[in-house]
């Protein structure tokens, strides 16, 4: 049997304040879509942010793996060049640094090479006509004046020119409109098909995975993972709500 791409292996995490996750153990294999739900406050965010490498949280026990190679204590930069990507629930504006530009820096950091500019360009005016962006963002200040809806499209344009191994996608389609949905729908299926990429997907509303294949459905509650479930498990907390996992 393959190696499971990220293996989480009793994991717990706290801040000053204290614990916040408790003996998460998770496997995401290569090429799966994994979702996780809970409800407000569930420690769904800290997860992905403890995976990514925040260094507001702290790594009390257990190990993170990726590629079978223990990475919790990398920094998120060396992370990220091994191939992980976080998109942010509330992506940051950056004056005086163009979309383009930081796309184009954050290659040469994930890659270590040298871009060829003719090949970038290409690929970004194709990834951007995927999410049906105006070209012109391209020259923009990162985010800077961007709808909540351009900003997440810049996300996910990032994850298509990144092309990650592993990408923790944070409430990506909150404040989207149903058009936007599906047009980021369309940009994480593209990276799915084309690069086999593996996804942790948090999120409340489930309208985002409508055209993805889900694989596997977790239930956070209070920091701890308390059920997994296949797809259909996204329709029974669509049903019934997360009621029946708190009193579990």
């Amino acid at each position: 049997m393959a190696e499971p791409l990220l293996q989480v292996k009793d994991l717990c995490a706290s801040i000053e304040e204290g614990e916040l996750l408790h003996h998460i153990n998770l496997e995401i294999g290569e090429g799966q879509t994994h979702v996780l739900m809970g409800p407000n406050g569930a420690g769904k965010s800290t997860l992905g942010y403890t995976l990514m490498g925040n260094p507001n949280y702290t790594v009390t026990n257990g190990q993170i793996l990726l590629e079978g190679e223990d990475i919790t204590k990398l920094s998120a930069d060396k992370r990220a060049q091994k191939g992980m990507f976080l998109s942010f629930q509330n992506p940051l504006e950056v004056p005086g640094l163009t979309l383009e530009s930081f796309i184009r820096n954050a290659i040469r950091q994930r890659t270590g090479k040298p871009l060829k500019i003719f090949q970038f360009k290409k690929e970004l005016e194709e990834a951007m006509g995927i999410l049906q962006m105006d070209p012109s963002y391209a020259d923009r200040d990162l985010n800077v004046g961007f709808s909540g809806g351009e900003k997440k499209k810049a996300e996910i344009l990032q994850l298509l020119m990144l092309k990650p191994k592993f990408a923790i996608l944070d409430e990506t389609d909150s404040g989207l409109d149903v058009d936007a949905v599906r047009t980021v729908s369309r940009g994480i299926e593209e990276y799915q098909k084309k690069y086999n990429g593996s996804l942790l997907i948090i999120t409340h509303s489930t309208k985002i995975l409508e055209s993805l294949k889900v694989d596997y459905t977790h239930v956070l509650v209070k920091g701890q993972l308390v059920h997994t479930g296949d797809a259909s498990l996204v329709d029974e907390i669509n049903e019934h709500g997360f009621e029946k996992f708190e009193q579990a």
